[in-house]
């Protein structure tokens, strides 16, 4: 009985093989699981934010992949020797870790760069007016000099500063913040790439031929998303009933995803402070 047991396969997904005895060699199997991580990041985003744009995203992210695969079948060259005699499978040609990395990075900054115009809000504004005129009041209703020079200056001092800092926390981010974010994804996409050949999956060839692939990959998707939404084709989908169901939505493009839900918890809490108000007055 003991003789027929079935041989055990092994789930290689998150499998990766690196020297044991080289920090750099750990730290390039951590960089390998970044697409499973970005994958779990995908996921979360679509089920938090129900956002089209990020849909958009992974469906091209899925169809990059596809390209891959069938580009290594169709290629059909062989990994670096060193890694077979390890036990690794498939072709190497391109590397899927490096097209998918590269397809992810210039996707974020085509999005960034090219596409994603955060407007300030209004209301957003008249809540710093407002803030401006509470801070005024209570930088002036003291009259002692003792007040105005000492406790009261400093008081102002300190309010105007947390008013500056939440201003700036709440401001949508620049042009320049947006090109430091893709240059990180950029250079994050770089790491993952060059990890390929230190752990010996990939000769350089197939890491550039992946990077390649995956930059093309993702520029042409962005061209047909922006045919989508010109064409008013998003919209109609939008529009469809099971989508309404699922509450997708198309926000991101011009606001910060994390405004909305700040704009309405401001509105229950200053609302809130004035029924509180109301019932002290009477």
């Amino acid at each position: 009985m003991a003789d027929d047991v079935t041989p055990l396969a092994s789930l290689s997904l998150t499998h990766v093989y690196y020297n044991p005895d080289d920090p750099i060699s750990l730290l390039c199997a951590w960089l390998a699981l970044v697409p499973q991580a970005l994958c779990v990041v995908y996921a979360t985003l679509i089920w938090s934010t129900r956002e089209a744009e990020v849909i958009l995203m992974f469906a091209g992210q899925l169809a990059c992949e596809a390209a891959n695969f069938a580009l290594k079948r169709l290629i059909k060259e062989e990994r670096p020797a060193r890694i077979h005699a390890t036990g690794g499978k498939g072709y190497g040609m391109p590397s899927s870790h490096a097209q998918f990395a590269f397809f992810w990075a210039v996707a974020v900054g085509l999005f960034l760069l090219g596409r994603h115009t955060p407007k300030e809000k209004q209301q957003q504004q008249k809540q710093r007016e407002k803030k401006k005129e509470v801070t005024n009041g209570n930088g002036t209703t003291n009259s002692t000099p003792g007040n105005r020079n000492g406790n009261g200056g400093l008081f102002k001092t300190l309010t105007d500063s947390a008013t500056d800092l939440e201003r700036y926390a709440h401001e949508p981010w620049s042009f320049a913040h947006r090109f430091v974010a893709s240059l990180g994804a950029l250079v994050l996409a770089g790491a993952v790439a060059w990890s390929r050949i230190y752990l010996g999956y990939h000769t350089e060839k197939q890491v550039l031929v992946g990077c390649g692939a995956g930059t093309l990959c993702a520029v042409a998707w962005f061209v047909v998303t922006h045919v989508v939404r010109q064409s008013g084709l998003l919209g109609q989908i939008l529009d469809f009933p099971v989508v309404r169901w699922f509450r997708i939505r198309d926000l991101v493009v011009e606001e910060d995803l994390p405004q909305a839900g700040w704009e309405k918890w401001e509105e229950q809490r200053v609302a809130k402070s004035e029924v509180e108000e109301r019932k002290k007055g009477l």
